[in-house]
Parts: structure tokens; C-alpha cells; sequence
């Protein structure tokens, strides 16, 4: 007599162990994506054998900033906010600043550009606010969408961006650094006779050779996390520098590529 196999009362069926999969594959899911935001977790990390020289980016919502605690960190430069459009000044900026020098990294100022606003009106703002230092870094230009809607023409951005460039270099006798997405890059930089050198945000990939002029700064992850910063956001932008050591201190003294 043949017999038959019959399933259990104990035994979950294949459709109940599909759905407790699945299950399970949301939860993992839900946790990587919570540990991805509290920058417990991230995917892409930069060889310190191929880029050994680390930097932060660092504003107000950092909080109150413990210099020498972050410069312990293998960290050898700073990026710091300054100004914002024609009238907003970071609080933190004055404090960051000498703090950040008196900790032996090499410092920079950087302005996040409006475009709401015009280009002499933006550099007067940031050359009232930040010295003309020797050994500073370069000033920056953070050039990124805040919104979505009625962007400006490519040619009149292109045509702030030509006039704030030149009132920054001739302020601080240094080519100035423009920080941009791709996007934004594709936008308003890709193509043109702009004279900067390039800070390029890539979180998901080292960032390619087509950018032109090639990038020198690379932000990697807009979520990491120091020791040294209390009293705001937990996470903070790290950055490398496409260069050994000594290709970055003579950058960092002579401030420009070329």
C-alpha cells in the first residue's frame, strides 16, 4: 500500500513561509535603510591607500565644534560655512574658523551661492566676513539646487558664477573651488571657459574622469560621523583630496592647481 506524506498542523505552509520571507526581507530592509540614515552604516568608503588625505565640510548644525578632537581623527582639512547669498552670515563661521586653524588644518571659507540674488552683492557679503589669510585654503563656491522649480537660466547663472569667481580670486589671489552636484554640474558648469577647480559630490560611486577640469576635492559621504561636535546634527560631510600628502601641502601653499 503507498502511502502519502501530509503536512502537519506544526508545519507552516509554502505560502505562510513565502509571507514570513518577505516579512523578514522588509524588516532587514527597514533596519539597513534607518542605519544608512543615522550614518551607522555606509557603502561607499574611499581607500585611505589611494586617498589618504581626509577632510570635513562643517556648519552651524554641527553645534559647538571640538577642533583638535576632529583634526585627531586623521582628518587634515576643514571646509568651513561662511556666508549665504547677499546677507546670511553662519553663525559658527568666526569661532569654526580660528578654532579650526589653531588645530593645524588647513582651512577654507565656503559660500553657498543663491540664486535668488546677485553675484556683486553675494561676494561683498563673503569678503566682509572672511580674512584673507595666509595658508587658507581657497575660497569655495557651494553651487547646488535648493529647489525644484523656476531655475534660472544657464546663461545668467553662468554669468553670476563669472563675476563672483573673479571677485573672489582677486580678493584672495587664489582660484576659487566650486563644490556641485553632477546635476548641477551638467547644468551650469559642463562646458565652459569657467576658471575653478572642482569639489564634486558623489555618494554612490568614486567620481568620474568625465568632469572637466577634473575634480581635486571629492564629498563621499554627507552622513558620516566624528568625535568632537556637540550640540546639533549628529553627522557630518567627509570629504578626500585626490593627491598623496605632499601633493596637498603644496596645494594647500600655493592654493591653486596651477
Amino acid at each position: 500500500m503507498s502511502e502519502t506524506k501530509t503536512e502537519t498542523a506544526s508545519s507552516p505552509s509554502p505560502r505562510r513561509r513565502r509571507l514570513l520571507l518577505i516579512g523578514i526581507l522588509l524588516l532587514l530592509g527597514i533596519f539597513v535603510i534607518q542605519m544608512f540614515r543615522e550614518g551607522l552604516l555606509w557603502f561607499n568608503m574611499p581607500s585611505r591607500r589611494k586617498y589618504p588625505v581626509r577632510g570635513v565640510d562643517a556648519s552651524h548644525y554641527q553645534g559647538q565644534m571640538d577642533w583638535e578632537t576632529i583634526a585627531g581623527q586623521n582628518i587634515t582639512f576643514a571646509f568651513i560655512k561662511a556666508t549665504e547669498g547677499s546677507g546670511t552670515v553662519d553663525d559658527c563661521f568666526a569661532e569654526n574658523w580660528e578654532n579650526a586653524r589653531a588645530a593645524g588644518l588647513a582651512v577654507g571659507a565656503y559660500h553657498f551661492f543663491s540664486f535668488d540674488s546677485a553675484a556683486e552683492t553675494q561676494a561683498d557679503n563673503y569678503c566682509a566676513v572672511v580674512p584673507a589669510s595666509e595658508n587658507a585654503l581657497p575660497p569655495v563656491i557651494d553651487l547646488e539646487f535648493y529647489r525644484s522649480e523656476n531655475l534660472p537660466e544657464t546663461d545668467e547663472v553662468r554669468r553670476n558664477l563669472r563675476i563672483l569667481l573673479g571677485r573672489l580670486r582677486d580678493a584672495y589671489g587664489r582660484k576659487p573651488i566650486i563644490y556641485t552636484t553632477r546635476a548641477c554640474w551638467t547644468q551650469y558648469l559642463k562646458d565652459t571657459d569657467l576658471d575653478y577647480t572642482l569639489w564634486i559630490r558623489s555618494i554612490f560611486t568614486e567620481p568620474s574622469d568625465d568632469f572637466e577640469p577634473q575634480w581635486t576635492f571629492w564629498q563621499y559621504n554627507p552622513r558620516g560621523m566624528l568625535d568632537g561636535y556637540t550640540g546639533g546634527d549628529v553627522l557630518i560631510d567627509l570629504n578626500v583630496f585626490r593627491g598623496t600628502p605632499e601633493e596637498f601641502r603644496e596645494y594647500a601653499d600655493s592654493g591653486s592647481e596651477e
